[in-house]
């Protein structure tokens, strides 16, 4: 499938959707205490994502039945809210969600802090938030996708992190995940030639550990192989003439 060009009216709602889920992340966040259930945070999300009249575009997608993800400590991504799972002080949650605005989609993830956190875990979310924005400086036309994963996982492991590889970065637009793929971690083939009007979703997931993860029966849960805590920092992201625009902060 081609990697979609945007139209100059198609840009116009992707970045209303993208200040949409900007502003639903700033509200969430702030709601997250310890001694609240993923249950909790999830129904909380959906609710603001409502209230701005937009659509969970999560809920229902290939069966996922909530309209957030809610990884903590070790998940990695596409943790399925629950209500005996509580957040306590000291954990990181990783909140991921796609939400869509006049049939376009916006999609962020954010990894946060719950209370005071281990200096370790904290340098853990600092470096995949930065690994976001050293892919973000290669985001220009003219460049090339591999020049984004090169930047992304040449940094992540200046620390000894593990960069995911068996998920990836996508384009998106009218459909939440678009061609093309954008991996964290350089490749062989320099993958296609980056031009305006393209918008991608860059999205860092770093190990504490290995690199490995490991699929839980329910097929969504996703997990560090060795136990050690992830991080997932997400944004879209419009290739333009000049410098990329982040669609998904304020």
């Amino acid at each position: 499938m081609p990697v979609t060009i945007k139209s100059k009216r198609e840009i116009e709602i992707m970045r209303e959707a993208g200040k949409i889920l900007a502003d639903v992340y700033e509200e969430l966040i702030e709601q997250v205490k310890p001694g609240m259930s993923t249950y909790e945070i999830d129904q909380i999300g959906e609710k603001l994502i409502r209230k701005h009249g937009c659509i969970p575009e999560c809920k229902g997608y290939e069966g996922y039945p909530a309209a957030f993800c809610v990884s903590v400590n070790d998940v990695v991504v596409h943790g399925i809210p629950r209500k005996d799972v509580i957040v306590q002080e000291g954990d990181i949650v990783s909140l991921d969600t796609v939400l869509s605005y006049k049939g376009y989609m916006a999609d962020a993830a954010r990894t946060i802090a719950i209370g005071e956190i281990s200096k370790e875990a904290q340098q853990l979310l600092d470096v995949t938030k930065q690994c976001f924005f050293e892919g973000l400086k290669y985001a220009k036309a003219g460049n090339h996708l591999n020049d984004i994963s090169t930047a992304i996982g040449q940094y992540a492991e200046k620390f000894g992190y593990g960069v995911v590889r068996d998920l990836v970065g996508h384009g998106i637009g009218k459909d939440m995940h678009e061609d093309p793929q954008i991996p964290n971690f350089p490749q062989k083939r320099r993958g296609i030639k980056l031009q305006p009007g393209m918008t991608l979703c860059i999205e860092p997931m770093i190990n504490a550990g290995d690199w490995r993860v490991a699929f839980m029966d329910d097929e969504w849960t996703v997990v560090t192989d060795d136990g050690s805590l992830a991080a997932h920092y997400e944004n879209t992201v419009l290739i333009t003439d000049g410098e990329p625009e982040i669609l998904t902060l304020k």
